[in-house]
């Protein structure tokens, strides 16, 4: 909509994606602290509870807290998007795929669990991996076909690319960073707000990084990638990270919602989404550090106790660990967060070394 008052009525401020983002952040934020306490009343009635995996450190006082919060600040984001973005932008409509694609796959999941009452209920993890495969390949396929999206594959460091994957290379790539994503996300949600503030770092980070490769005056400056259009799915990462703090409102320690896997697939999503946009796959890395962690602890832990039949941590993911250690939950979330922050900071200053 407010893309259509510069296109339309000529209304010049509107032509700005930095400026529509703010417009972004604030419309999905605001939905958010609006829809998410109506959301909570029904899910208490409801008895959508959050099932608590009976194989992690006992989190008996949050057995009732409501759960499938992601579904509502997906729609915040997805609201958001109809009235600030250019609805014609290609990279626009498969980011809207992706979120509502890997949303989706996160409600079923998190349906099946509430409704039998069972943290292992949902889907299996082979089905949600396939679903998730479908998803990606549907997206990156859509950017190849129809966006004509170039398949040069970029590392941190280097002004040129690497190399041209070509479809037969950056497609399974890129499926495979939308399969890694989404899941560190979805391993990383354990704690209240633990995943939260990662996702909107990483988003801001993601924002920034998209905007100057659609900006040619700014990637040319910084020695990076300039792509057409995809500057205006940095509206994407800031409406996400409007409905994200709205969410964290009610999220922080001690939480009164969680997001599901509705809300930590979406988020994945978007994330591998933004970073295949801005060439920053490999960067990811940085980006995405404290997911990263915790899907290493995971493989670390399983390979170990298979291989030597010893574990590495006293409880995997990583999160887990440091509560075996009798760290206080707060303790564990927010020193998490200063992780993210620094590893962020140190993706945004490889722009300029290069």
């Amino acid at each position: 909509m407010l893309y259509a008052f510069y296109e339309y009525f000529d209304i010049n401020l509107f032509q700005y994606i930095s400026v529509r983002a703010g417009f972004g952040f604030f419309i999905a934020f605001l939905l958010s602290l609006i829809l998410l306490p109506k959301y909570m009343v029904w899910a208490i009635s409801k008895k959508t509870h959050q099932p608590i995996n009976k194989y992690v450190p006992n989190h008996a006082n949050k057995a009732n807290t409501p759960t499938m919060g992601g579904a509502v600040f997906v729609i915040a984001t997805v609201i958001s998007i109809l009235l600030t973005s250019n609805l014609e932008n290609h990279y626009v409509v498969a980011g809207l795929i992706t979120l509502i694609g890997f949303a989706l796959i996160g409600f079923q999941d998190d349906l099946g669990k509430v409704l039998k009452a069972d943290n292992l209920a949902g889907l299996s993890a082979k089905g949600k991996l396939l679903l998730q495969g479908v998803i990606g390949a549907i997206v990156v396929m859509y950017l190849v076909i129809v966006a004509d999206f170039p398949t040069t594959i970029y590392i941190p460091f280097l002004k040129e690319p690497l190399f041209d994957g070509g479809i037969y290379f950056a497609i399974p790539f890129w499926v495979f960073v939308f399969l890694s994503m989404t899941n560190a996300v979805n391993l990383t949600d354990g704690l209240d707000g633990l995943a939260t503030v990662p996702s909107i770092i990483s988003l801001a980070t993601l924002g920034v990084i998209v905007y100057l490769v659609g900006h040619a005056i700014f990637s040319g400056y910084l020695l990076l990638p300039n792509i057409k259009g995809v500057g205006e799915v940095a509206i994407l990462a800031a409406s996400l990270s409007g409905a994200l703090l709205g969410f964290l409102w009610f999220n922080c320690y001690p939480a009164e919602i969680f997001m599901g896997d509705t809300g930590s697939l979406a988020v994945g999503g978007v994330i591998s989404y933004m970073a295949i946009l801005g060439k920053s796959e490999v960067l990811l890395i940085l980006i995405g550090l404290i997911f990263i962690i915790e899907t290493l602890s995971v493989i670390l832990q399983v390979g170990s106790y298979k291989l030597r039949n010893k574990r590495v941590f006293l409880m995997a993911p990583i999160h887990h660990h440091f509560e075996m250690k009798k760290w206080a939950e707060n303790k564990i979330i927010i020193r998490f967060w200063m992780i993210a922050f620094l590893s962020n900071l140190a993706a945004l200053i490889t722009l300029k070394i290069r």
